[in-house]
């Protein structure tokens, strides 16, 4: 078992620092997870700002259960550094995580490591600020296993599809569209950081969909990415985030059933007994294995 935190990340909302009504919104919604933006939805003009707008919502606003992080700008920056700095001394109190983007290497999820343990030193701090990491550039997916297991603060990879088509040079028309390709274009991409993240131990976490308005295909976005093992998918506007919710909350009647099956199964090896049958199915030891996962998350639920 791991010795980080276990958090919910069936949806994560991405919210503009810049915006004081939208993070105020995002605080009130019904997401697992909330990430304030400090690079992409901020104008560099506007970085310095959107910072004390950050602060000051994660200090003000009921965030309820959420894991309320923020998204700083990558280390090709000069913003970054100063970003975690920023935050980290006046919001420490309330804040989970920080989101790293544009992530090539563990070398850099190493500064980050080393940035935050010597502000928890310096600030006293007893709770420790988790990390997580967008793969969104071809020298992150090449690099992910050892990105994945950098150090144990990163709590999980999203894959940031677009960026990650840019970087690969992807033939994408201006109206959204991708060229002629049989198949899922980023099921490879998807597939090999579910991978890295599982043999490290840490979430999987697939990234945005930009067309807000087509619930059909962001579900079905959404089931491609939990089939594959991510725990969650990004929500850019609220419209989304009842739509992941619903994909990636188990079934309440696979839950009770997986639920009778694992305490079956104890019970037949209390007995002595390896694979047993229930109401004409087998289960054995992998079986218990495959519907892991769901019981966990079902446990975080409160299910």
């Amino acid at each position: 078992m791991t010795s980080r935190p276990q958090r919910l990340r069936r949806v994560q909302l991405a919210v503009p620092g810049s915006s004081e009504k939208m993070m105020a919104k995002a605080a009130a919604s019904a997401a697992d997870h909330v990430f304030l933006d400090l690079e992409d939805a901020v104008a560099p003009s506007q970085k310095a700002e959107a910072r004390k707008k950050v602060i000051h919502a994660l200090n003000t606003l009921d965030w309820g259960k959420k894991t309320r992080c923020v998204r700083i700008n990558d280390l090709g920056t000069p913003y970054a550094f100063e970003d975690i700095i920023h935050v980290v001394e006046a919001a420490h109190g309330n804040l989970d995580t920080i989101m790293m983007t544009k992530v090539r290497s563990a070398s850099d999820i190493l500064f980050a490591d080393t940035l935050l343990r010597q502000l928890e030193l310096k600030l006293g701090l007893t709770r420790r600020i988790g990390l997580e990491a967008l793969i969104e550039e071809v020298e992150a997916l090449q690099n992910v296993d050892s990105i994945a297991r950098s150090c144990d603060r990163l709590e999980a990879l999203v894959f940031g599809m677009g960026d990650f088509s840019a970087s690969m040079g992807t033939h994408i028309t201006p109206d959204g569209k991708v060229g002629a390709y049989p198949g899922d274009i980023w099921h490879y991409a998807r597939f090999r950081l579910v991978m890295a993240c599982r043999a490290a131990g840490i979430d999987a976490v697939d990234g945005p969909f930009a067309d807000f308005r087509n619930e059909d295909l962001y579900k079905e976005d959404c089931r491609r990415a939990m089939t594959l093992g991510c725990v969650g998918k990004w929500a850019l506007h609220p419209a989304q985030i009842p739509w992941a919710l619903d994909v990636f909350t188990p079934d309440q009647q696979h839950v009770d059933r997986a639920r009778r099956l694992a305490a079956a199964y104890a019970e037949a090896q209390a007995r002595g007994e390896g694979a047993i049958q229930v109401d004409g199915t087998v289960v054995d030891v992998a079986s218990i294995r495959m519907f892991s996962a769901m019981l966990h998350k079902a446990d975080l639920i409160g299910m």
